[in-house]
């Protein structure tokens, strides 16, 4: 679905030229959860706006289900750190809003936006406005919102970091409940070791900047996940202590690319 072939960034600046990514080799199948795991400044936001078409590769190629990546995609979705809610609109009408924009049959969508709500646990709250929402259900507003058009591909730009942790861990579970019913082909990126183990099919580490795939590790821990006591507790603790690890080195990025 997704494939990043040699790509990488270089930013010019008053202080010269700073490479954010350098040869990235990627590919997200359809339907596959990725999670994008590194530290602050090592291109995981540049990445994911390149994957959205709102920067372009300084070298390589990206492409989403054979497509060359060339600007915004209607079919590609995208959720922020913040939820921007439009705070004199309602609950529904913020989830209705790309319907507004593309033009799209508004009484087609209501229904569907409607269901969206109910998946998300905020049945009747359609008539709330922002401001008399918790910064979690704002989230999941925005959630709604990003899933309307049932985009091929979400990418999701650290929605949880502004939380608290355990608003933080409640998401990620409806998060994954909503993946596993609507399976659109996700892209999340984090700095939390956490949140990449309850979520990912796998979890890309990229290298401090310039960013580069330093490892790819596999999740094959049954769904639903939690961090609490389950059957699963020893495997949630033997990934995230891979992770961390891998976090705490510095020394160079894996050379192989990467399949999906």
């Amino acid at each position: 679905m997704i494939r990043l072939a040699d790509v990488s960034r270089t930013f010019d600046g008053r202080s010269g030229h700073v490479e954010a990514l350098r040869g990235i080799d990627l590919e997200v199948a359809e339907g596959e959860f990725v999670a994008v795991l590194g530290r602050s400044g090592c291109g995981k936001s540049t990445l994911l706006r390149m994957v959205a078409g709102l920067l372009p590769a300084t070298t390589g190629e990206i492409t989403v289900g054979g497509d060359r990546v060339t600007g915004p995609r209607r079919d590609i979705a995208m959720l922020f750190q913040r939820p921007a809610l439009l705070p004199w609109r309602t609950v529904l009408d913020n989830v209705l809003l790309p319907a507004e924009i593309f033009g799209w049959r508004r009484p087609e969508h209501r229904d569907q936006a409607r269901q969206l709500l109910d998946l998300a646990g905020l049945g009747g709250f359609e008539k709330r406005l922002p401001h008399e929402l918790s910064g979690g259900m704002q989230q999941r507003v925005s959630l709604c919102r990003s899933l309307l058009g049932k985009p091929r591909v979400m990418l999701m730009d650290e929605p949880f970091s502004a939380l608290d942790a355990l608003t933080r861990e409640e998401l990620a579970g409806e998060l994954q409940r909503v993946h596993m019913e609507t399976a659109p082909t996700v892209v999340f990126v984090t700095h939390s070791i956490d949140e990449a183990v309850l979520l990912a099919d796998r979890v890309v580490v990229l290298t401090p900047r310039p960013g580069r795939i330093r490892e790819v590790v596999e999740v094959t821990i049954p769904r639903p996940r939690t961090l609490g006591r389950n059957a699963h507790l020893a495997d949630v603790a033997r990934v995230s202590a891979e992770l961390h690890e891998l976090l705490m080195e510095r020394g160079t990025a894996t050379p192989a690319g990467i399949q999906g």
